[in-house]
């Protein structure tokens, strides 16, 4: 994705940063010559299938979760901890699964009680109301966790109609999405 909007091939790209891959991932997207635009913070969730047997719980945390894959997506050839889109990158699980397309990921929650870590926002319009996001709560990793989430642009770069059009529906979102 970062290569995308940095070759034009995408106007936006959307990710986040943490205190884990803040530094690597500005000098990154400096070298790209991209800019990133903050949209909303949020702290970790657990994305869980709802018939999870933890989806009920009002938080979870590394050890309630170990009997339970925990599912990543295959960041290619290239891959990086810093690009992961999970935030927990280096902790230790139990079980992990990797998977290249947010379907499979989809499947495998359901298929094998699997789970990832994620920012709690949820788009049933894009996954369905399957889904449940449950606090993420562990001592052994950084309590103040934050996923600072935004989108990525080419420098001095002005946005396509479309593009603004997206950002704003976007942010509309996500406002919504605090909301509730």
């Amino acid at each position: 994705m970062i290569a995308d909007v940095s070759t034009l091939r995408s106007e936006i790209g959307v990710l986040y940063l943490s205190d884990f891959n803040r530094r690597a991932m500005e000098k990154i997207l400096n070298n790209a010559s991209l800019e990133f635009h903050h949209l909303v913070d949020c702290k970790p969730y657990v994305y869980l299938w709802k018939k999870h047997p933890l989806a009920a719980e009002k938080s979870v945390n590394l050890k309630m979760l170990a009997p339970y894959p925990c599912l990543t997506f295959d960041q290619g050839d290239h891959s990086s901890l810093y690009y992961a889109e999970e935030i927990f990158t280096t902790g230790e699980y139990s079980q992990t699964i990797k998977a290249n397309d947010r379907a499979t990921m989809l499947n495998l929650m359901v298929g094998v009680n699997g789970y990832t870590l994620c920012s709690g926002i949820i788009c049933e319009e894009l996954n369905g109301s399957d889904y449940v996001a449950v606090p993420f709560e562990d001592e052994s990793q950084n309590s103040d966790a934050v996923m600072e989430i935004g989108y990525i642009t080419r420098k001095n770069m002005t946005l396509s109609r479309i593009g603004e059009e997206y950002i704003t529906s976007m942010k509309r979102y996500l406002e919504n999405a605090q909301a509730l």
